[in-house]
């Protein structure tokens, strides 16, 4: 049996385009990124999560494949990435890359055949209805942007269903051919060499779509078939999915009735990420103490995968009204800041102030709470946003290497650049820079390779338990431990801005000789764990144990 090395992951989210750009044509590629690896070691990442790499029209940020088999040019071939992969394994650094496979482009050569005549081979790849579906203005992604969810095609003088926007028509899993397809596409990019993939809007992949009907039944059975399928092709890859549901359903995600983990091997928390969101604008850790309580439990095998930053907006709908509006308040209190109702669309430095010690608090919890930590680039050096781009845009703007023209990211005119750097005052890539802080042993940067550390030398943090440590506790201070075969780790995080002690002597008679490991300041040896201060907005994470 593999070891199950998705546990014990840091996993690095990019997107290829804004990383770097090797031949100064202004948007980054393949040999840019294979140029960036001794950098991603150092940091400690040990999985690259690559955002889309395929062809594409680029009208949803490549999320609208025209070709699942290739590259896009624009970064490179497919010498090319086989090369990275090479040179990321010798790093030892695995390589995901998002598999979206809801939906194709409309520029995709399946769609076009399909709607050209009812005699395609692909007609009944993708979903159709005769007539206009009366749930069409219902079930949006994106809403603001989307009316419907259901055009119709004046070549194929039929209705067709596109879950996002119009020019990403979905395929029909309910074809076995389409299936098939599937699989036969993970295989070729398994048989490259990724370690897996990232699963763009699982609970769409699998929804078997019914015209009129908005609840439309799900084929869980389908993720069966595709992780035997994949684990026989190579016995280590993962399946990190994106399915955003009700907290009942998600253990069905990651295997069947049968208690059984034979399905997706990852889920993304984002009832999780977005408890602790409300928790830092609250300065309470109860959201989070709420989340750990309600979380499901999970078949042997799985594992969350924790985030507070990723690829898209900062999704707070599955909070109440009450609860969104403070984390708006807090930290996304101008329209221009939100998205789709529903979302913030910032980075993390620009909603904390750009306040070191929340920041790290921040990133401090996120890492310390179980699963498997999932950080979007540029976050570790605090980047910041650019609120004059539209939609997502705003946090996917080029990563800011140094001091030089562009960032360091491209000698491409500027004008040339996929997405125009950040240079406002706070976040500009002239203070805000890789470079400036590689030599400064005090930087973000600095920090959080010091914190990578010593997360690799806790293996129980990603796959142990994880609980809270109910204890009488001031306001702000969030006690929680992670135990496995290891030892037990034990972590303080005050959220609120003042100083506070607590008594844990409670569990102190496990203890054989408690150390701090990584705090936001000196403090006085733990001792009978009877009196433990933490600063205002700071942390201390304490080893209680080791056994192995």
């Amino acid at each position: 049996m593999s070891d199950r090395w998705y546990t014990k992951a840091v996993v690095y989210c990019l997107d290829i385009d804004t990383f770097a750009d090797s031949n100064g044509d202004g948007c980054g590629d393949i040999p840019g990124l294979i140029g960036r690896l001794d950098y991603l070691a150092r940091l400690g990442v040990t999985c690259i999560w690559l955002n889309p790499i395929h062809p594409s029209p680029d009208r949803d940020d490549g999320y609208d494949v025209a070709d699942f088999y290739n590259v896009d040019p624009r970064f490179g071939n497919l010498g090319d990435f086989a090369e990275l992969l090479h040179q990321a394994g010798n790093r030892g650094i695995k390589v995901i890359i998002d598999l979206v496979v809801n939906h194709t482009s409309d520029k995709h050569p399946w769609f076009v055949s399909a709607r050209s005549s009812p005699d395609s081979p692909y007609r009944d790849w993708y979903v159709w209805s005769e007539t206009a579906p009366p749930d069409r203005k219902q079930g949006m992604v994106f809403p603001g942007e989307q009316t419907e969810t259901w055009s119709y095609d004046r070549t194929a003088k039929l209705w067709y269903y596109h879950r996002f926007y119009d020019f990403q028509p979905d395929l029909n899993i309910k074809n076995p051919a389409v299936r098939e397809e599937i699989k036969k596409i993970c295989a070729f990019w398994l048989q490259l060499g990724v370690a897996g993939f990232r699963m763009d809007a699982v609970p769409f992949i699998i929804e078997e779509t019914d015209p009129g009907n908005p609840d439309s039944p799900k084929d869980f059975g389908f993720l069966t078939e595709l992780r035997q399928h994949i684990q026989w092709r190579k016995s280590d890859a993962v399946l990190l999915a994106e399915a955003n549901v009700e907290p009942a359903q998600l253990v069905t995600y990651f295997g069947d009735e049968g208690g059984s983990s034979n399905r997706i091997h990852m889920l993304f928390d984002f009832m999780l990420n977005a408890k602790m969101i409300l928790a830092l604008a609250r300065e309470d850790p109860e959201p989070i103490i709420d989340a750990l309580r309600d979380t499901p439990k999970l078949p042997p095998g799985g594992q969350w995968a924790t985030f507070l930053r990723n690829h898209d907006e900062i999704d707070l709908s599955r909070l109440t009204a009450e609860q969104r509006a403070d984390v708006f308040a807090k930290f996304g209190p101008d329209e221009n800041m939100q998205l789709y109702g529903r979302g913030i669309r910032r980075r993390l430095a620009p909603m904390l102030g750009n306040d070191r010690r929340r920041l790290e608090l921040a990133y401090a919890l996120q890492f310390s709470l179980r699963g498997t930590p999932v950080l979007r680039y540029g976050e570790e050096i605090g980047m910041g946003d650019d609120l004059a781009l539209e939609g997502r845009d705003a946090i996917r703007t080029p990563m800011q290497w140094s001091g030089l023209p562009n960032a360091g990211f491209s000698t491409a005119d500027p004008a040339d650049l996929v997405r125009p750097v950040v240079t406002d005052d706070g976040f500009g890539y002239e203070k805000v820079n890789v470079t400036l802080q590689r030599h400064d042993s005090s930087s973000l940067l600095s920090w959080f390779e010091r914190m990578i550390r010593t997360l690799r030398e806790a293996p129980e943090i990603g796959s142990g338990t994880c609980s809270h440590v109910d204890v009488p506790a001031p306001r702000g201070l969030l006690v929680h431990r992670a135990d496995d075969g290891t030892g037990t780790m034990l972590f303080l995080h005050n959220l609120g801005p003042d100083e506070v002690t607590v008594d844990l002597s409670s569990v102190a008679g496990e203890a054989e000789m408690p150390n701090d490991v990584l705090a936001d300041a000196e403090y006085p040896d733990p001792g009978k764990l009877d009196d433990l201060r933490v600063s205002g907005h700071g942390y201390r994470w304490i080893r209680l144990r080791r056994t192995a």
